[in-house]
C-alpha cells in the first residue's frame, strides 16, 4: 500500500505555515526573542509554546517505546482524529465506515468534513463483522475506525479481527485506544511498524487522569506523522496543558490509580451480579461497565434524584436499556451499590 495515494491531492500540495518558532529551533537560554510579537513581560505564558511539544512528547516515547517521530499530540483526541479526516478525506466524495455502537465523534467529525459515514454493526458479542466490512467498502472507503476496548460496549476486539482488517482494508485502520491502559491486551503501537496503514491514538484523559488538560496522541509512520504536523494548527497544545502533562508524568500517579481502578472494576462487577434488575454484566477491558436493566430510563432517573449520574446508553445500536457506569472510587462505588439495592423494590 502506497499512503500517499491516500492522501487528498490539496493536502500533497500545502505549504505548511511555518511559525516564529519553527524559524528559530535554537538553544532558548540568553536569547532576547524579539522575532513572534509577542508580550516581552515574563509570566510564564507570554511567550507561544513550543509547536512540536518536544519535552513531552520525549518523555511519552520513554514511557511507551515509540520515537518520537511517530507521535503527533493535539488538543484533546478529537482534534487528531479531525486532522486525521482532513488529511485522509476528500469532503463530498469520500467515505469512512463506523461499527456501532461506537464512540459517537466518529460520525460527528465526518459529519463536520462533509464525508459520508458508512456503518456496519458490531456482532451480538460486539465484535467487528470482518466480511460486512470488506465487501461494503470501496474505492472513496478512506478510513475505518476501531475503537477497542471499545466505548460503551468495553470489550476488546479479537487480535485476529483487527489483523485481517489491517492486511486487508485498502484505507487507513484507526485503532483508538482511549481504554488501553485498563485491558489485558496488548496496544496495537508494538505492532506499529508492521502495518503502514495503521494510525493508534490514545489520550491521556483516562489511565492519566487528565482530561481537564485536553491533550490526545497520535502514533503512526513517520510518513504519516510528518503530514499530520504540516496541516496542524501551529500552537495546537498550549503552553499549561504541556507543562501540566510533564509535571503529572513525571509523578508516575498512572500505574497506582489504574491497579485501584481495575481492583474497584471487580468489586464493583461482582455486587451487581447481586442487583434483580440488572439481567446482563457485560465483559469490560476499561474502567468502565455496560450493564442491561429492566428499564434503563427509569434506573437512570431513579440514580439521578439520588445524586448519581451514570451514562443510558439504551438509544444506542445493540445497547437496548443498557447503562454504562465509569468505576469511581471506593466510596462512589459502594453508594452506587447501595442505591441500587434500596432501587430493587422500586
Amino acid at each position: 500500500m502506497n499512503i500517499k495515494d491516500l492522501i487528498r491531492p490539496t493536502i500533497k500540495a500545502l505549504k505548511p505555515y511555518s511559525s516564529a518558532r519553527d524559524e528559530f529551533q535554537g538553544v532558548p537560554a540568553d536569547m532576547v526573542f524579539l522575532d513572534a510579537n509577542e508580550n516581552p513581560f515574563e509570566n510564564g505564558v507570554n511567550r507561544y509554546p513550543d509547536p512540536h511539544q518536544n519535552k513531552l512528547k520525549s518523555i511519552i516515547s520513554e514511557i511507551k517505546n515509540v520515537s518520537t517521530q511517530n507521535i503527533l499530540l493535539g488538543n484533546g483526541s478529537d482534534e487528531v482524529l479531525d486532522l486525521v479526516f482532513r488529511m485522509f478525506c476528500e469532503p463530498n466524495k469520500d467515505n469512512v465506515i463506523i461499527l456501532p455502537p461506537t464512540y459517537g465523534m466518529y460520525e460527528v467529525l465526518a459529519n463536520l468534513n462533509a464525508i459520508e459515514t458508512i456503518k456496519v454493526p458490531l456482532s451480538g458479542t460486539f465484535q467487528p463483522n470482518v466480511d460486512e466490512i470488506l465487501n461494503i467498502t470501496n474505492s472513496n472507503s478512506k478510513l475505518l475506525f476501531l475503537c477497542s476496548p471499545n466505548n460503551p460496549t468495553g470489550n476488546s476486539f479479537s487480535v485476529n479481527s483487527v489483523e485481517q482488517l489491517l492486511k486487508s482494508f485498502n484505507g487507513i485502520v484507526v485503532i483508538d485506544e482511549a481504554y488501553i491502559d485498563f485491558s489485558k491486551e496488548q496496544s496495537w503501537l508494538q505492532r506499529l511498524e508492521e502495518f503502514p496503514n495503521l494510525i493508534v491514538t490514545q489520550t491521556l484523559s483516562k489511565a492519566y487522569g487528565m482530561a481537564g488538560i485536553r491533550l490526545g496522541i497520535c502514533y503512526a509512520s513517520t510518513e504519516i506523522i510528518s503530514v499530520l504536523n504540516a496541516i496542524k494548527p501551529p500552537y495546537n497544545v498550549n503552553e499549561l496543558t504541556q507543562q501540566k502533562a510533564i509535571e503529572n508524568l513525571k509523578k508516575d500517579l498512572a500505574k497506582h490509580q489504574i491497579a485501584d481502578i481495575l481492583k474497584e472494576r471487580s468489586v464493583l462487577i461482582t455486587e451487581l451480579k447481586s442487583i434483580n434488575f440488572v439481567s446482563k454484566i457485560y465483559p469490560s477491558d476499561a474502567n468502565f461497565i455496560l450493564i442491561k436493566v429492566d428499564d434503563a430510563n427509569k434506573r437512570y432517573n431513579q440514580l439521578i434524584s439520588k445524586g448519581i449520574v451514570i451514562r443510558n446508553r439504551t438509544t444506542q445500536y445493540g445497547c437496548d436499556n443498557c447503562l454504562r457506569i465509569t468505576v469511581g472510587t471506593a466510596f462512589e462505588n459502594k453508594k452506587l451499590i447501595t442505591e441500587f439495592r434500596e432501587l430493587q423494590s422500586l
